[in-house]
């Protein structure tokens, strides 16, 4: 049976991967955008399903996508 938590999942935010159970969370709470994610991320722990775990994942993938988009692109 697939570890729906473990898992990575693209979802409804381009360029993040998260598990399904995050996704649908933050589905439930209308966030469907990079800027309302990042607006929330820190009280992420008051959401219906997503405990202090899960938040520290979101994070982590939140502060990725937000390093990604700064870097420069190589000109190669």
């Amino acid at each position: 049976m697939p570890n729906y938590y473990r898992k990575r999942w693209e979802g409804h935010i381009r360029g993040l991967q998260l598990p399904l159970a995050a996704w649908n969370s933050l589905h439930d709470e209308g966030i469907t955008s990079l800027d309302q994610l990042k607006a929330v991320a820190d009280r992420l722990e008051r959401f219906v399903g997503i405990g202090s775990k899960m938040a520290y994942v979101i994070r982590e993938e939140l502060a990725r996508v937000t390093v990604a988009e700064t870097q420069p692109a190589d000109n190669v």
